[in-house]
This record gives C-alpha cells, structure tokens and sequence, in this order.
C-alpha cells in the first residue's frame, strides 16, 4: 500500500536504454571491456576513455586500426553509439577545428551516432572553443552525427555555464547529455536544481554518482548523493527517452568483479525507471 502513494497506479515507468562506457576497465584491455560489457547485461557502449593502445576516434587513429575496431566491436555482440571528443584550444582555430572534423569523420567510420564534448576548463579559451564546436555541429550534423555536451567543469560547469555554452554555438545539433555526478564533483552545486533551466536540450545521461566536490566517482550507484529518482522524474518531464551511459562503477580486483559491479548499477537504476 505503501508503494501506491509513491507511484500511482497510472504510472508504468519508462523503458529508456541503458549502454555502459569502457571507462570501468581501462586497467584491462578493450577488448576485455567488450567482453565484461556484454556480460553485464549491456547491449550498447561507448567510446569513452581512451588508452595508450586505443586512440578510438581520435585525430590520429589509422584506418587499418578504425577497420579492425569496427569489427572488434561488432564481434562482440555491442553496438557502439558514442565516441569522446578531444578538442584543443591553445592552438590557431583552423588547426583545431581540423582535428575535430577528422574525428567528426572517425565517428562516422564506426556508425557512432553521437559525439560527446566536455568544454574547456580556461576561461580565455571560451570563445574558441563555442567557435570549434559551432563549426563540428555543422559537420557532424551533415553525417547525421549528434554533437552533444556534458557538465565537465569549466565552461560546462552547471546550469548558467551550459546555457550560456549553447547560446554561443548556436547550432540546433548542440545538445547536452547530463551528467548529475559531475555537477556533485565540479561545482558542488544541486544538480536537480542545475538540470531544470536546461532540461529540454538533454537528449542523453552519463550516470555516476558522487559524495563531494572532487569526490570519488568510481563508486557504486545510491552511495554517493545523487538522487537518481528525482533526477530522472525531471528528464521525464521534460520529455526526455534516453539513452543512459553508466560511466562508473566500483572497480575490482578483476575484470569480472568490475562487470558484477556494472550489472549492479545497472539493475539499480532500471529498478527507479520501473519506477517512474
């Protein structure tokens, strides 16, 4: 009965996908992450993390090795839906918005569907960033590429940072995937209050919980504090159907214990989805 005050009846939760990002299983090899992925009850990941063997979409990835990615991920019985962005901002603008259309086109290679940028962290390199990513949402958006920003810090800090971020770019393929865990870990700031001035233009969700300002992330879900349910009870009002990227978890002493840790989170928060 309990139960019934909480959620009505009528209600019958919302079904949004949830992928998992590499970044658990860095200590290991992709192809592990691949593996520990699938296990884990995932049908998507991401491009998230690169290491010293995997530049992913980066700049100066070789086609032979984009080739063999593409296959790799495909063996694995994943689908890859989104490649990190690295931008620079201290170099003359056409060399930088060089680099990313080259990632622009790496993405494409692979079939991501979306691009994740994080902003800059120096307030000098602002304007050049808005004018890179002005230029990339153009280009991506011509491949049919989603360019998208998450809370990083910085000129992605919170609310008034991002909304002031996507007055300057002023491109209609410039959206936001949320991410409550940072504002937590950047600003301290209250990220249910930080998402409702921006809560139209989310089309996606890094999922991490944090304790603090520059707290640990690699934590399990409900541990730190973010308040999942509130948070996604916004999204969903705001019209908001995914998808969710579980970034972070426990790591283990495994690969294996790290994929149980993964699961974990991911029944957590399918658990306030069914909810919803």
């Amino acid at each position: 009965l309990g139960l019934s005050f909480s959620f009505p009846l009528s209600a019958r939760g919302v079904q949004w996908p949830i992928g998992c990002f590499n970044r658990p299983w860095t200590t290991w090899s992709f192809d592990d992450a691949l593996k520990q992925i699938k296990a884990a009850g995932y049908h998507t990941t991401g491009l998230l993390t690169r290491t010293k063997d995997e530049p992913f979409i980066g700049a100066d990835a070789a086609p032979d090795y984009l080739a063999r990615l593409k296959q790799r991920i495909a063996g694995s019985g994943l689908k890859a839906n989104m490649g990190a962005l690295r931008s620079r901002h201290d170099i003359p603008l056409d060399d930088s918005i060089r680099e990313v259309r080259k990632q622009i086109e790496n993405a494409g290679t692979l079939a991501l569907t979306s691009l994740l940028t994080f902003g800059v962290d120096k307030p000098e390199e602002y304007e050049h960033y808005y004018k890179v990513m002005s230029d990339a949402a153009a280009c991506a958006g011509e491949r049919r590429i989603k360019l998208v920003m998450k809370p990083h810090g910085g000129s992605s800090g919170a609310s008034a940072e991002i909304a002031a971020a996507m007055k300057a770019v002023r491109h209609p393929n410039f959206k936001i995937w949320y991410d409550a865990g940072n504002i937590i870990y950047y600003t301290g700031k209250n990220p249910i209050e930080e998402l409702k001035p921006i809560a139209q233009h989310v089309t996606g969700f890094c999922a991490k919980d944090c304790g603090a300002v520059k707290g640990d992330v690699m934590i399990q879900f409900g541990t730190g504090k973010v308040d999942f349910a509130a948070v996604f009870g916004t999204l969903k009002a705001a019209g908001f159907d995914g998808p969710i990227m579980v970034e972070c978890c426990k790591v283990g002493l495994t690969a294996a214990e790290t994929m149980a840790n993964a699961r974990a989170n991911r029944v957590f928060l399918e658990t306030i989805l069914a909810r919803l």
